[in-house]
């Protein structure tokens, strides 16, 4: 489907199903017709911030450093900022602003085994790999090929060398790939959050949850078969809907919530509201406060949920 921009509809989209936990309800719609803001970061493989910025100021590009994670910007009158020698060349990566805050809950460190479940088109992988470093192994996998594509030419571009690409169903990764100290479940979701820059993307009908939940409990499920003692699993979705979010995290912890905590999750800078522990007439786990719903007005960016679950046992050496 191509995206469709605000200008294209007046219509209002189709969110009033959430109102009662959407905070400043009227406040969320506008934000939804207003364009999204570009946001770029500082690929530290071949730049700095500092040389970055000198880079902009040199094209005459207005930026602002993000108050709330190292290297990343926003970029105010540069369009097409995927077609620049800046971006060619590997200095910058191109990604939505709120989709860098589960790779920055990940609690990354070198040296570390990580999993990126549902990696394609990439963007995440690329932002864990060079956000941990030299020394850190990095599986990206997905279960479509065709859309590794993308990803690939990113790691080249990046000058990437710490990440292997497999393609698999997450659903049922092989336990011969290990363990993992940190994996990211970033799964297939209805992708409703996305709406600013794609008018065509709208909560999910019955059948659509229930695939997509089928799926999404499933690929939890497993990474955190596949997490080390110690270690952490964020799972994440860009969908504003409690079927996809909290019920999915609800329905696993039932099932392994021995071993598992809900993180608390804090980011300077930028706001979130917490995770729900009602529904309707579902009542979730009161841990899942501490996940995290991401709004399009309460810091100008898309949606997004994000829940961190540690495993509670002591750490391998």
């Amino acid at each position: 489907m191509s995206p469709t921009h605000p200008e294209d509809s007046d219509s209002p989209p189709p969110f009033e199903r959430y109102r009662s936990i959407i905070p400043e309800f009227d406040q969320f719609l506008g934000a939804l017709n207003r364009p999204l803001p570009t946001c770029v970061w500082a690929n530290p493989n071949k730049t700095t911030p500092q040389q970055l910025e000198r880079y902009f100021e040199s094209h005459h590009i207005d930026y602002r450093p993000l108050g709330w994670v190292d290297g990343a910007y926003r970029l105010s009158n540069v369009s097409s900022p995927g077609t620049r020698f800046g971006f060619v060349a590997g200095l910058y990566h191109v990604q939505e602003e709120v989709s860098l805050l589960p790779v920055e809950l990940m609690d990354l460190h070198p040296g570390q085994r990580i999993l990126d479940a549902c990696a394609a088109p990439g963007s995440k992988t690329t932002r864990i790999a060079t956000t941990v470093g030299q020394e850190a192994t990095v599986i990206a996998n997905d279960r479509n090929f065709h859309r590794m594509a993308p990803l690939a030419r990113s790691v080249d571009r990046l000058g990437i060398t710490n990440t292997a690409v497999m393609v698999h169903d997450a659903t049922n990764l092989p336990g011969h790939i290990g363990t993992f100290d940190r994996l990211l479940a970033d799964v297939p979701c209805s992708c409703e959050a996305t709406w600013r820059k794609n008018h065509e993307v709208g909560p999910a009908d019955d059948a659509d949850f229930q695939r997509l939940c089928t799926i999404q409990r499933a690929i939890l499920a497993r990474c955190l078969q596949l997490c080390r003692p110690g270690g952490r699993v964020v799972y994440s979705t860009c969908s504003f809907a409690p079927e996809e979010n909290e019920a999915i995290v609800d329905t696993v912890l039932a099932e392994h919530g021995d071993h598992w905590d809900l993180v608390p999750t804090h980011i300077d800078g930028f706001k979130t509201s917490p995770g729900l522990v009602r529904w309707q007439d579902r009542r979730f786990d009161p841990r899942l406060q501490h996940a995290v719903r991401v709004y399009p007005h309460q810091n100008d960016t898309g949606g997004f949920f994000v829940a961190v679950l540690e495993h509670r046992g002591e750490p391998h050496d």
